[in-house]
C-alpha cells in the first residue's frame, strides 16, 4: 500500500505564504468576484471546469447579462441556455446548470442550499470541489476544494505518486487539501489556491523561481516538476465517422435538427448525420422535394474526451421539405435564431455564410 505523503509544513505557515503571494499576484478583479454571490460563483465554477479563465470571462458576462438571477435562469428555455454556451463545449454542464436552477427554485425557494457540501452536491452537475468553492467564496465558511490546479500544486509540493484520478491518490490529495485549508479568510484562500496553480504552478513551464514554497517542494528538489502530477495512462482514442448533411432550401436556409436530450451533443441543434451515403440519399428522397447532392467537402476531425469524430460535410439543395418535421428548423444564416449549436456545426454554418450573402440582392 502506498505511503501517505506527510505535510511538508504547518498549516499556518502554508496559509501565510500563500495569502501573501495572493495579495501581490492573485486575481482580484474577475467578474464573478464582484458581487461574489452564490449564484455568480456557481455559474463561474461550472464554466471554469475544463476551460481557462480567459475564455470563460466573455461567456460569463454574456450569461449574466441574459440571466442576472437564478430565477431568470430557471425560467429560461433550454435553447436559450445552450445558445449562450455555444463554443464552451462540455454541454452537459449547461444542461445540468439549467436543471439545477429549476430544482433550487422548486425545492429551495430560489436560494442556493449552502448548508453543507452535501446539500449542494445533491444538485445536478455539482461535485465536492465545486460545492466547496461555492461555500467558501460566497458564504465565507470553511470548505475544502480540490480542482485541477490544486491537485497539480499539492502533487508537486509533496511528490505524490500515482495518477490523481485513482481513488487512493485522490484521497491523499483531499487529505492534504483539508490539512492546509484555514478557518478564516477562506474566500481569499480558495481563490489563492486556484490562482497559484493556474498562473504560477502551471502544467507546463511552472515559475519555480517565484514560488513561495520552492525550498520545500519535493518535485523541485528532485528536478521532477514535469513528472507531477502523474499523467493518466494513455490509450488510443477510438475513431468514428459521420456524414453531415448541409441541406439548403431555395431561400438559402440550412436544415437543422435537435439532438436527443441525452448523449452526444444532447439538446443541441445539429446537421442531420448519417453513417453511409445510401442512408443520406434515402433521407433526401423521402423528405425533400427536388433534391440534388453536391460533392463531399474535405473531411475534418472533432475530438471528444473519449473518441475522435471524423466529419465529412455533404452539401445538398432542395426546393423544400415535403412534410412538416418536428424537432427541426430552417436556419436563416442572415437572421440566425438563438439556438445552441454543436461546435463543428457552428463552424460549418459560418463557412456557408459568404455563399448565402452572394445570393442576396445588393451583394456582389
Amino acid at each position: 500500500m502506498a505511503q501517505e505523503p506527510a505535510p511538508i509544513m504547518a498549516p499556518a505557515t502554508f496559509q501565510q505564504r500563500l495569502l501573501h503571494w495572493f495579495e501581490q499576484y492573485g486575481r482580484h478583479d474577475l467578474p464573478w468576484q464582484q458581487p461574489r454571490t452564490a449564484y455568480r460563483v456557481w455559474v463561474s465554477e461550472i464554466m471554469l471546469q475544463q476551460t481557462q479563465v480567459t475564455t470563460v470571462i466573455g461567456y460569463f458576462e454574456r450569461f449574466m447579462a441574459r440571466f442576472p438571477t437564478l430565477e431568470m435562469l430557471a425560467k429560461a428555455d433550454q435553447d436559450e441556455v445552450l445558445h449562450l454556451w455555444t463554443g464552451l463545449g462540455y454541454y452537459a454542464r449547461a444542461r445540468n446548470l439549467h436543471r439545477a436552477a429549476r430544482i433550487v427554485v422548486a425545492q429551495h425557494d430560489g436560494e442556493m442550499p449552502l448548508e453543507s457540501v452535501e446539500t449542494l452536491t445533491a444538485l445536478p452537475g455539482i461535485g465536492r470541489s465545486t460545492a466547496g468553492a461555492i461555500i467558501a467564496q460566497s458564504a465565507g465558511r470553511r470548505a475544502v476544494i480540490l480542482d485541477g490546479n490544486v491537485k497539480r500544486s499539492l502533487s508537486r509540493l509533496h511528490a505524490v505518486e500515482g495518477w490523481p484520478g485513482k481513488p487512493a491518490v485522490e484521497r491523499r490529495l483531499w487529505a492534504l487539501a483539508d490539512y492546509y485549508t484555514p478557518q478564516s479568510r477562506v474566500a481569499d484562500y480558495t481563490q489563492a489556491m486556484m490562482d497559484f496553480g493556474a498562473t504560477l504552478c502551471r502544467r507546463s513551464q511552472p515559475e519555480c523561481g517565484r514560488c513561495p514554497f520552492q525550498q520545500e517542494c519535493l518535485a523541485y528538489a528532485r528536478h521532477e516538476t514535469h513528472r507531477f502530477p502523474v499523467s493518466k495512462p494513455k490509450k488510443a482514442l477510438p475513431v468514428r465517422q459521420t456524414l453531415m448533411l448541409v441541406l439548403q432550401d431555395a431561400r438559402g436556409r440550412i436544415w437543422l435538427e435537435q439532438r436527443p436530450p441525452a448523449g452526444l451533443w444532447g439538446g443541441l441543434w445539429s446537421l442531420p448525420q448519417f453513417e453511409e451515403e445510401s442512408q443520406l440519399w434515402d433521407w433526401l428522397l423521402q423528405h425533400t422535394i427536388n433534391p440534388s447532392l453536391g460533392s463531399a467537402e474535405p473531411m475534418f476531425t472533432h475530438t471528444f474526451s473519449h473518441f475522435r469524430l471524423e466529419i465529412t460535410p455533404r452539401p445538398a439543395e432542395c426546393d423544400t421539405l415535403n412534410e412538416v418535421r418536428e424537432g427541426g428548423v430552417w436556419y436563416d444564416l442572415e437572421r440566425p435564431p438563438e439556438l445552441g449549436l454543436a461546435a463543428p456545426v457552428k463552424a460549418l454554418l459560418e463557412r456557408q455564410l459568404p455563399f448565402a450573402l452572394n445570393l442576396l440582392p445588393g451583394h456582389a
